[in-house]
């Protein structure tokens, strides 16, 4: 399992479309993002910040990114929320990738 942390910035002017269009997620999205073995992905917002964690359980992360990238749904969906997403001034994508640097096993010695 891969786990990947992104970050990027909301447009404060669509703070309130971008909430309204998670309010209700389409299905098809989320059957694309499970198609493409996405599992307990979760988006968080602080102030003007929004931070993205998913756990992807697949074998070929660039194959199963690409068939995401190409469905019709998807696509559609990204052309509602893409607009009110600003990406950091460094970003190569529209959501920036974080770098793991520690993380807590579900495991714990007793």
């Amino acid at each position: 399992m891969k786990r990947l942390a992104q970050t990027i910035r909301l447009r404060p002017e669509k703070r309130e479309e971008y909430l309204k269009l998670h309010s209700a997620v389409w299905p098809a999205v989320e059957a694309a993002m499970w198609a493409a073995n996405i599992r307990n992905f979760s988006i968080f917002l602080r102030e003007d910040t929004l931070f993205g964690y998913l756990e992807y359980h697949g074998e070929d992360f660039e194959a199963d990114m690409a068939l995401l990238e190409a469905d019709p749904q998807t696509q559609e969906w990204w052309k509602l929320t893409d607009p009110c997403q600003q990406p950091w001034s460094d970003a190569d994508r529209q959501w920036s990738v974080m770098d793991e640097i520690w993380h807590q096993d579900e495991t714990r010695q007793s």
